[in-house]
C-alpha cells in the first residue's frame, strides 16, 4: 500500500500592521494655527526691521534734520541760559532751560518746541511704507508663509519703529545735554536728569502715535506714495491749523456777542482749549510745558484775579509728573486707539502670493 504524502502547514502569517498618519501641523492660515516660533515671531520681525531702520539712508538723514534743528536752537538759547546761569547758580531747574526756554532775542523756538514741530516726521518716516511697501515688492506673502502668526508682522513693524524713535530721540538729548555740560558748565542734578528722561519717553509716545497713524495708512492704501502724503497732509493740518479750527468751532458752538461778559468769555475760551485738546500736538506741548519747566503749575485760563494770587514756587519733579499725567496717558490712548484700527484692518485683509 503507497505511502500518502505528509500535509504541509502553511507559514504563520503576521497581522497586518495598522498605519498611523502622521497628522499634519497646521499652516499660518489655517484653523489651529501654527506654533509660535521661540521668543515670539514678533521679535524676529522687529529685529529685521530695527537692524534695516539703523542701516538705512532714512535714518541718517532724519538725525542730521534734527542734530541741525537741535544745534540751532540750543545756540540760540545759549546767551539766554548763560545769563540764568549766572542769576541764578545752583537753583533747580536751570539745566532743562536748555531744552525749553526761547531766547527772546531769537526767532527760533526752543528746542523742546522743534522736537515737537519735526517729530512727527520721524514716525510718518518709518511707518508710511511698513505694509504696502512688502506689498509692492511681493514679500507680504511670502513673509505671512513663514512659522509666526499675520499680527507678528505688524506687531514686530511697530516694535521696531518705537526702538528706532527711541534711538534717535535719546542720541538728541544726550548730545544737547554733553553741550550744556561742556560748554555753559552746567552739572544736571537728579531732579533734571528725571525731568529729561520723563521727557524723552512723553516724546516717543507722542512720536509713537504719528507711527501708528502712519502704519494705518499703509494697512489702508495701496501705494507708499499715496499713504506717505495722506500722512504728511494730516499731520500739517493738525500741527498749521488746529488752532484755527478750533476757534472758529468754538465760535459755533459757544458765540461771543458784541459786548461779552467775562464769563461769556472764559466759556468761549475755555471750549476752545477743550477742542484743542484732541490734538496730540497741543497734549505734548501741555506735558512738555509741566515736565521741562519746574514753574509751570497751570497750562489752562488763568484769570489775573488768580495769577496775582498765585505764588511763584519751583515744583518738585514729583508734582511735574503728577500735572502732566492726564496728557501722557491722553497720548497713550490716541496712539493705542490708532494702532489697533491699524492692527483690525491688518488681520481682515487677504493676502494672495
Amino acid at each position: 500500500m503507497a505511502a500518502q504524502p505528509e500535509a504541509i502547514e502553511p507559514a504563520p502569517t503576521r497581522p497586518p500592521r495598522a498605519r498611523t498618519r502622521r497628522p499634519r501641523s497646521a499652516g499660518p492660515g489655517r484653523a489651529g494655527g501654527a506654533a509660535r516660533m521661540p521668543g515670539g515671531g514678533w521679535r524676529v520681525i522687529a529685529d529685521k526691521e530695527f537692524g534695516d531702520h539703523v542701516l538705512s539712508v532714512r535714518l541718517f538723514i532724519l538725525i542730521a534734520l534734527m542734530g541741525l534743528a537741535a544745534v540751532a536752537a540750543v545756540y540760540s538759547t545759549t546767551t539766554f541760559v548763560r545769563t540764568n546761569a549766572q542769576q541764578a547758580a545752583g537753583s533747580t531747574g536751570l539745566f532743562v532751560l536748555l531744552f525749553s526756554a526761547q531766547s527772546p532775542s531769537s526767532q527760533i523756538p526752543a528746542f523742546a518746541t522743534l522736537v515737537g514741530l519735526l517729530g512727527p516726521l520721524l514716525g510718518i518716516a518709518f511707518g508710511f511704507d511698513a505694509i504696502n511697501g512688502e506689498r509692492s515688492e511681493r514679500t507680504l506673502p511670502r513673509l505671512v508663509s513663514q512659522p509666526i502668526h499675520r499680527d507678528d508682522v505688524i506687531n514686530g513693524k511697530f516694535a521696531a519703529g518705537i526702538a528706532a524713535i527711541a534711538l534717535v530721540l535719546s542720541a538728541i538729548a544726550v548730545l544737547v545735554s554733553g553741550f550744556a555740560f561742556f560748554e555753559l558748565g552746567i552739572v544736571p542734578g537728579p531732579d533734571d536728569v528725571a525731568r529729561v528722561v520723563a521727557w524723552v519717553v512723553v516724546t516717543v509716545i507722542y512720536i509713537g502715535f504719528w507711527l501708528a497713524f502712519a502704519m494705518l495708512c499703509s494697512v489702508v492704501m495701496r501705494r507708499a506714495a499715496t499713504s506717505a502724503l495722506t500722512a504728511i497732509s494730516v499731520w500739517l493740518v493738525v500741527t498749521l491749523f488746529a488752532s484755527l479750527l478750533t476757534g472758529i468751532a468754538a465760535d459755533a458752538l459757544s458765540p461771543v456777542p458784541a459786548n461779552p461778559t467775562l464769563d461769556q468769555q472764559v466759556a468761549n475760551a475755555q471750549l476752545q482749549l477743550d477742542l484743542s485738546r484732541i490734538s496730540p500736538g497741543e497734549l505734548y506741548s501741555e506735558a512738555t510745558a509741566y515736565l521741562l519747566d519746574p514753574t509751570v503749575q497751570s497750562v489752562g485760563i488763568v484769570l489775573p484775579s488768580q495769577q496775582s494770587a498765585a505764588l511763584p514756587t519751583i515744583l518738585p519733579v514729583e508734582q511735574s509728573l503728577l500735572l502732566g499725567w492726564p496728557q501722557a496717558v491722553a497720548l497713550v490712548a490716541l496712539t493705542v486707539v490708532c494702532f489697533g484700527a491699524a492692527y483690525v484692518v491688518f488681520m481682515r485683509q487677504e493676502v494672495r502670493a
